[in-house]
């Protein structure tokens, strides 16, 4: 059987570990190491690792929110004024516009940003759908009516979540 030496933290000498990172080979403690899915990293690889992801620039945080937003008006337009005159129904129709609508607004947004990645770029996307719908949503609560507001607000929870996950990658299924 093969003994251990322990030594120290790099980030806190005080405290002894066997514990290394698997990128750069430096002791850690365990409030140092993030467990990643093929071993524990210090916390200064991972931040490294996570800048190689955001690639984002600041004019994409201004398109994308720009682009969803009026995409997103457009489309809440849409849906409120064919529940004007389609009433209950609207429900089920609006339901499967938001779908399209959904993908249509972050296939536009990824060729409006160029495909580059950030969270904060998603979360932006997002807001803009929701805040899109939101003026239209409204004008709906003082001239269109009951349905029409329903379905902008089944509109906007439809529709932001499936920005968010196809602008970031989330797959449902494989």
């Amino acid at each position: 059987m093969t003994e251990t030496t322990a030594t120290a933290c790099y980030a806190h000498p005080g405290r002894e570990t066997t514990l290394r990172c698997k990128r750069c080979d430096r002791y850690i403690c365990t409030s140092c190491a993030v467990r990643t899915p093929t071993g524990y990293m210090c916390k200064d690889c991972v931040n490294e690792r996570k800048k190689v992801f955001d690639t984002a620039v600041w004019y994409d945080y201004l398109a994308g929110f720009g682009t969803t937003f009026i995409l997103s008006m457009i489309a809440s337009i849409l849906v409120g004024i064919a529940s004007m005159f389609i009433g209950f129904y609207i429900l089920f129709l609006g339901a499967g516009v938001a779908g399209g609508a959904g993908v249509f607004i972050a296939n536009v947004a990824l060729r409006v940003t160029q495909k580059r990645r950030s969270r904060p770029l998603f979360i932006s996307c997002a807001a803009g759908v929701a805040l899109g719908a939101l003026p239209v949503g409204i004008v709906m609560v003082f001239f269109g009516g009951g349905f029409s507001l329903i379905a902008i607000i089944l509109y906007a929870v439809i529709v932001t979540p499936i920005v968010y996950s196809r602008l970031s990658g989330i797959q449902i299924t494989r």
